[in-house]
């Protein structure tokens, strides 16, 4: 198996603002591995707050080009894709881009889609939510009108009260449609956790996502049993082995591919998640249709989405999953249904 990456920068449309930081892109790596004339493409996605970055990437990569170049069977994923983590701790979205990259050549070689391959019904892909990042009252409508096709919105919340009620408020002058709150770690106080949660509760609010640090989990817990909202583990629920931990301070989860390692390790923690009774979010980066398109063909397992990570940029150089009147639509080509434009 031959392996090949490159550097790319994700340009984004609009300044994206959280609770602890904006930023006006995301520094990408682009992967390729290559059998039989067959080409996989993956991606790692890597915003500051992962600790990764397109130098960290190339040298896992470097790594993990031996143990690939070596690979007798390229099936043998429960094989190949624990000796990748083996390699170095951390490294979590240039693990994933390998994932991705081995199941998208994987899906090629069978010649069907892995929501196939997974026996899923394209037809039960949810709904994916529109992120609108912390900005100025002005930017927020403007982001929101660019949003009419979506059924749900997600406000990034967590900077102050009074910065938090401006951003719903100024939401609600716009639109009534159903808003998920991230609030990004931001809310350090239970008490004011509390209170703010019951002021969002009527306001058209569906779930609130890591409300407090994820350092915080007895706090959190005791937040979520007095919650009038589902609450929803992000920052808290990395891979599979927090999975049982969250199930004591939240309603559900949210997975990334670029925390968890990839499409192997995501798939194994709906089913724990749902073993344990746990809601499911299906959560991206800022992506190309890349990384899109392979949590997508893991989106008719979930209860949530929030996929628009390729519609906040504006050089997606992917072909691939789509979202028609704020649905998300798989691509009914192989892999993980992509094609480099």
């Amino acid at each position: 198996m031959h392996l090949r990456f490159a550097p790319y920068t994700l340009e984004l449309k609009h300044a994206f603002g959280i609770a602890a930081s904006t930023r006006t892109s995301t520094p990408a790596m682009l992967v390729e591995v290559d059998r039989d004339g067959v080409v996989g493409h993956g991606e790692a996605a890597m915003p500051p707050y992962l600790d990764e970055s397109q130098a960290t990437a190339t040298a896992f990569f470097a790594r993990a080009r031996p143990l690939l170049a070596a690979c007798v069977d390229p099936f043998q994923l429960e094989e190949i894709l624990p000796a990748i983590d083996a390699l170095a701790p951390g490294n979590t979205a240039a693990k994933a881009a390998l994932d991705i990259a081995l199941h998208d050549w994987i899906g090629k070689k069978f010649g069907a889609p892995w929501h196939r391959i997974w026996g899923l019904d394209p037809q039960k892909a949810p709904v994916t939510s529109f992120t609108i990042g912390i900005d100025t009252p002005e930017i927020v409508r403007e982001k929101i009108r660019e949003a009419a096709i979506y059924k749900i919105i997600k406000v990034k919340l967590g900077r102050s009260p009074e910065s938090d009620r401006e951003m719903i408020d100024t939401i609600r002058e716009v639109t009534a449609t159903p808003i998920t709150v991230d609030a990004n770690q931001g809310w350090k106080n239970r008490d004011d956790a509390l209170r703010m949660i019951e002021w969002l509760a009527p306001r058209g609010v569906v779930f609130i996502e890591q409300p407090m640090p994820k350092e915080q989990l007895g706090d959190t817990a005791w937040l979520r049993d007095k919650s009038p909202l589902p609450l929803i583990a992000d920052e808290s629920c990395q891979r599979l082995a927090d999975v049982v931990r969250c199930a004591e301070a939240f309603h559900g989860i949210n997975i990334k591919l670029m925390k968890c390692t990839g499409l192997r390790e995501a798939h194994k923690m709906i089913l724990l998640a749902r073993a344990l009774g746990l809601k499911i979010m299906l959560g991206c980066m800022t992506e190309t249709s890349c990384a899109i398109s392979a949590a997508a063909q893991l989106s008719p397992l979930v209860d949530w989405a929030d996929l628009d990570g390729a519609v906040l940029i504006k050089n997606d150089c992917f072909d691939g999953a789509t979202i028609v009147d704020g649905k998300i639509k798989l691509p009914d080509r192989p892999g993980i249904g992509v094609f480099k434009k």
